[in-house]
């Protein structure tokens, strides 16, 4: 079955006014409307579209029949979302398995409320995570080599030298200098840790450090050679101190790598991971958890002895993950999980131009996608056509079975469906559209020759 879905966006405080309402087609409400949830999730469940005059839930559609709508029996083990970053998210880290289940189990030991403010884990999984642009995104994604955090420190250091209170300037130069590795004993792993310790220490250089930075945020030209040889990072910090000033996540921001994305591009973080996505919409998959550990630029509760025991504090590489070209049309991005995979289908048809003025270059006529476990589809550009044939695949000389079925779907720009367990689905129109389903599966319709 294809089933139309929509939900009502979260009205996070970071979220977009226009962005989401923009491409719903729904009126903007003046209001920030941050994420769109399509899964089963039951903290923001979708519902299915004009069922019935009673609400229907997907919740509801998987318990009806778990056999076609759900994944060994339950929910979906992911959860599809679409971003409309108007303001930087928290610093943030999510847990895996292990420290998921401990953390739950020990919250739900010592009777902390599952709605109270302090509590970490809503549930035991973790929360890997999947992000493709589709407009321009900046993001700040795991821990990049410390000798860039330094210097970084170090160039600030220097140019808020000539300001009035000089006590800012040498706190971010004496803390720079001891980000240097000790050749005996001290790992760049323990530096980090140190270094989080003393921005959350209360320790009152701290504050002056961050009132450096504010001051030098309004002051530094991105691109100036002679203060600022990276535009991006400074652009990331002003936005920081924009929304944030004075939180020490401001300084933690320092030790990540800054990644701008553009559409079409992708970051994967596993579990540990600190990040934060700094602006612009997203198409984001991940594993259907709620368990976020902050690290400040949030006004909710940060409890940073868990966070620093749960997150990775080693190098992380590009946090980038190029995907994969199933078939013309088709890419596919697919980590090393179970969770959740992630394919981007693009058609063209070159007599509609439904909102896309031009065949992208790497589109097709007609994508086809297998669908063995249930899915949550959206389209992200233009109109597409979606087919599914029951029973394509019996037995041509077998008179006495049925005729197969054609369901049909015409979706355009904003819509959603949850797709059942079953045939392969054909893809026609002119858009572009996002499929996330279960991992481990390959979801490859086998040519015909």
């Amino acid at each position: 079955m294809l089933i139309f879905i929509e939900n009502t966006p979260r009205a996070y405080a970071w979220g977009s006014t226009d962005a989401l309402p923009e491409m719903l087609g729904t009126t903007p409400t003046g209001l920030p409307q941050a994420e769109l949830w399509l899964g089963t999730h039951p903290g923001s469940p979708a519902q299915i579209a004009k069922a019935t005059p009673a609400p229907h839930s997907v919740i509801d559609l998987v318990e009806a029949d778990p056999d076609r709508y759900g994944v060994d029996g339950g929910p979906l083990p992911f959860l599809l979302k679409v971003l409309a970053i108007g303001a930087p998210l928290s610093l943030q880290v999510h847990p895996n398995r292990t420290q998921a289940a401990a953390g739950f189990a020990a919250e739900e030991a010592a009777g902390v409320p599952r709605d109270a403010r302090e509590r970490n884990y809503g549930d035991a999984n973790h929360k890997p995570e999947l992000l493709v642009a589709l407009s321009e995104v900046s993001a700040l994604s795991g821990f990049r080599p410390l000798v860039a955090a330094r210097d970084d420190l170090e160039r600030y250091a220097r140019a808020a030298a000539g300001v009035p209170d000089p006590e800012g300037a040498a706190a971010l130069q004496a803390v720079a200098e001891k980000l240097c590795p000790d050749e005996v004993s001290t790992t760049d792993a323990e530096l980090r840790s140190f270094f989080l310790s003393w921005v959350f220490s209360g320790d009152h250089r701290v504050a002056r450090a961050l009132e450096a930075l504010t001051g030098l945020a309004a002051a530094v030209v991105p691109g100036d050679p002679g203060v600022s040889p990276s535009g991006d990072r400074d652009l990331a910090m002003r936005a920081l101190i924009d929304t944030h000033s004075g939180d020490p996540g401001v300084l933690v921001s320092l030790l990540l790598h800054h990644v701008r994305l553009q559409p079409g591009e992708s970051i994967y973080l596993g579990a540990r991971q600190l990040h934060a996505y700094l602006g612009g919409i997203a198409v984001e998959v991940m594993a259907a958890s709620d368990n976020v550990l902050r690290a400040g630029l949030t006004e909710k509760h940060v409890d940073i002895e868990e966070l620093t025991r749960v997150l990775d504090p080693e190098e992380l590489g590009d946090p980038r993950l190029a995907p994969e070209r199933l078939a013309p049309g088709l890419d596919a991005w697919q980590p090393d999980i179970d969770d959740f995979q992630l394919l981007r289908a693009r058609v063209c048809d070159p007599d509609d131009d439904a909102g896309m003025p031009e065949c992208h270059e790497r589109a097709s006529r007609r994508v086809a996608i297998r669908v063995p476990r249930p899915a949550v589809i959206v389209v992200t550009r233009g109109r597409v056509r979606i087919e599914r044939v029951e029973g394509a695949g019996a037995d041509a000389s077998d008179t006495s079975a049925p005729a197969p079925l054609a369901e049909v779907a015409s979706a355009r720009r904003g819509q959603s469906l949850y797709v059942s367990a079953g045939e392969s689905i054909e893809i026609t129109g002119h858009g572009e559209m996002f499929l996330a389903t279960v991992g481990g599966i390959d979801l490859q319709v086998p040519r015909v020759s």
